[in-house]
C-alpha cells in the first residue's frame, strides 16, 4: 500500500477515476445549463435591465425598505436565539433528571413544541396576544415571532443538549461522583463544558434555522427583510431583482453567523486540547470522603 493510500476505503483505479471525472463534468454541465436557462428566462422578461436594478443605488430605497427589514430580521433572530439557548439548556437538563415526573413533563413539553409548525405557532400566538392585549400594538408581531421561534428552537436545542451530555463517556460522571461532586457541580463543571464543545456544530445549524425562520414573520405583518423586499418590488416594479438582493443578504447573514460560530468552536476545542479547561481539584471539590486528601 502506498503512503498516500487511504486506510478507510480502497483507492479507485484508473477506470474508476475516469468515470468519476466524467460524472463530475456532467454534473457541472447540467448545473450550468439550468443556470443559463434561468438567466435566459429572466433576461427575456427584462429582469436584468439597468432600470430594474437602478433603485438599489438610491439611498432612500435602503433607508425606507432594506435596512429596516434587515434590522427586524436581526432583532427577531438574536432575541429568539438567546432565549432558545436558555430554554434549551434548562429543558435539556430537566430531561436527564433522576425524577421520573420531571423527565416526563419536560419530555412532553419538548415533543409537543417540536411537533407544532413554526408558522402556525406564530399565527396562533399573534391572535392570542392581540385578543388579550398582552403587548403594545406595535410589538405584537415581534412578540409572536420571537415567542414562536423560541419555543420551537428551544425544544430542538433541548434535544441537542440532552444528546450531547449523554454522548459523554460514563466514566466522566462516575469519576466526578467518586470525588464527591454534587449533582449541580457535576453538570456545571464537568458535563456541560464538554458537551457544549461536542454539540456546537448542531447548535450552529439551529441558529441558522432560527435566522431563516424569522422570514416567516411576514405572514403576520412583521417587518423583516423578506417583507421589505416584497414591498420594494411592488413599489419599484422589480420583484425578481428585489428578491435576488434579499437572497444575497440572507446568504451573507447565514454565512457570517456560521463563520463566527465555527471560529468560536475551534477556539473552544483549542483550549480543551491545550488543557485550558482543566480546573484545580481544590477549587471544585467540597465533599470528598473523610480522610481522603484530594489535593495531592
Amino acid at each position: 500500500m502506498s503512503a498516500g493510500a487511504s486506510v478507510l476505503f480502497d483507492a479507485p483505479g484508473t477506470r474508476a477515476r475516469i468515470r468519476y471525472n466524467i460524472y463530475s463534468v456532467l454534473v457541472v454541465v447540467g448545473v450550468g445549463a439550468v443556470l443559463w436557462y434561468l438567466y435566459s428566462g429572466f433576461a427575456d422578461k427584462g429582469q436584468f435591465t439597468a432600470e430594474k436594478w437602478k433603485p438599489f443605488l438610491e439611498k432612500d430605497v435602503w433607508t425606507t425598505y432594506l435596512l429596516p427589514g434587515l434590522k427586524g430580521t436581526l432583532v427577531a433572530a438574536l432575541m429568539s436565539i438567546v432565549f432558545a439557548l436558555v430554554i434549551g439548556m434548562i429543558f435539556g437538563i430537566l430531561r436527564l433528571s433522576e425524577h421520573r415526573v420531571v423527565r416526563w413533563v419536560a419530555g412532553a413539553v419538548v415533543e409537543i413544541s417540536r411537533a407544532i409548525p413554526v408558522l402556525i405557532l406564530m399565527i396562533f400566538l399573534f391572535s392570542v396576544f392581540s385578543d388579550y392585549k398582552l403587548f403594545k400594538v406595535d410589538q405584537l408581531a415581534l412578540a409572536a415571532v420571537v415567542t414562536a421561534l423560541t419555543i420551537y428552537n428551544g425544544s430542538v436545542i433541548a434535544e441537542i443538549v440532552r444528546a450531547g451530555i449523554k454522548s459523554l463517556p460514563r466514566g466522566q460522571t462516575e469519576a466526578a461522583v467518586a470525588l464527591g461532586l454534587r449533582k449541580g457541580q457535576l453538570m456545571r463543571l464537568v458535563l456541560l463544558p464538554q458537551a457544549i464543545t461536542a454539540m456546537l456544530p448542531a447548535l450552529i445549524s439551529q441558529m441558522v434555522v432560527a435566522l431563516k425562520d424569522s422570514a416567516l414573520g411576514y405572514q403576520i405583518t412583521y417587518v423583516e427583510i423578506v417583507r421589505s423586499g416584497q414591498q420594494l418590488g411592488a413599489a419599484e416594479q422589480n420583484t425578481i431583482p428585489s428578491l435576488m438582493v434579499i437572497a444575497i443578504i440572507m446568504i451573507a447573514l447565514n454565512s457570517a453567523l456560521t463563520l463566527v460560530a465555527t471560529k468560536v468552536e475551534k477556539r473552544l476545542r483549542g483550549r480543551k486540547t491545550k488543557g485550558g479547561a482543566v480546573l484545580a481539584a481544590d477549587s471544585i471539590l467540597t465533599d470528598a470522603a473523610p480522610g481522603v486528601d484530594i489535593t495531592k
